[in-house]
């Protein structure tokens, strides 16, 4: 079939703007390519793009071997809601730590959970990849996108600029991975964590603990830095943070733990040098 004038310059923004193995979903094809249902039928029937799931579609590859190692498939859906189809979100918790190489805490033989957190789309959970989508509204800091950049992280693609993952930085993604306690995450692998984050920012990690609104949070992460005792913690003052009062039974039949008034895992206190 060959295309009508109208639409060539659909498909020439289609093409110039879609790099080969991205996504993108039919209200960016109706209302930022001005693609219609009926051409977007026929750019599948002419191999202009492929159905991935109901109203999502990816430019082919042109040649396979191009293709991203199966491990690191989430990239492709999540560079293409930030990049292309300019939605509001962003790579964070573990995933965000693993990607700053604080990769630790990973448990071997699972299956990848990609934390990401903003104005995700419902059919991001439906989208075939060897890693699970794990959607997180932004209600932890409010508005506050503070700690939220474009790292080194991303892909260099051919004909089209470098494109960076928005992430969450080690100081907010450590306390987005404290929020996921005690059930989608653990005390021991989080841990390891921040046995390693000796670097973080200090006023970064004072400007992040003001926004946070979880009291669970800000006492958690008092307690793991107060275990590790790295060299900011001397700038990054518990009696300047906001922790509540009264105690917090975040597990049933911990330990309790009496400077921040909140129950732990008993194996936790244990290994810990910290007084219960």
């Amino acid at each position: 079939m060959v295309m009508t004038h109208q639409k060539q310059p659909r498909l020439k923004f289609l093409l110039d703007n879609v790099p080969p193995g991205f996504m993108v979903d039919t209200p960016w094809l109706k209302h930022k390519a001005g693609v219609n249902p009926k051409s977007i039928h026929e750019y599948v029937m002419q191999g202009w793009l492929e159905h991935v799931i109901r109203g999502v579609y990816r430019r082919p590859l042109l040649d396979p071997r191009q293709g991203l190692a199966n491990e690191d498939d989430w990239m492709i859906p999540l560079l293409s809601m930030q990049w292309i189809m300019g939605r509001d979100v962003h790579l964070g918790a573990e995933s965000a730590l693993d990607l700053a190489g604080y990769s630790h805490f990973l448990l071997l033989g699972k299956q990848r959970r990609v934390y990401v957190y903003g104005d995700v789309p419902t059919w991001l959970n439906r989208i075939p990849t060897h890693a699970s989508f794990v959607t997180r509204t932004r209600s932890l800091f409010g508005d506050s996108l503070v700690g939220i950049e474009g790292g080194q992280h991303g892909l260099q693609l051919p004909g089209f600029r470098h494109w960076k993952i928005r992430a969450s930085t080690p100081e907010r993604a450590i306390l987005e991975a404290l929020d996921e306690l005690p059930h989608n995450s653990s005390f021991s692998n989080l841990d390891k964590v921040f046995f390693s984050l000796g670097t973080l920012r200090p006023s970064l990690l004072m400007q992040l603990l003001t926004a946070c609104r979880s009291v669970k949070v800000r006492r958690l992460f008092f307690l793991f830095a107060d275990r590790h005792e790295h060299p900011w913690l001397e700038n990054v003052p518990a009696t300047e943070v906001e922790l509540g009062s009264g105690p917090r039974a975040l597990v049933k039949g911990g330990k309790f733990d009496p400077k921040y008034r909140i129950s732990v895992p008993r194996e936790f206190a244990e290994m810990s040098d910290l007084e219960f």
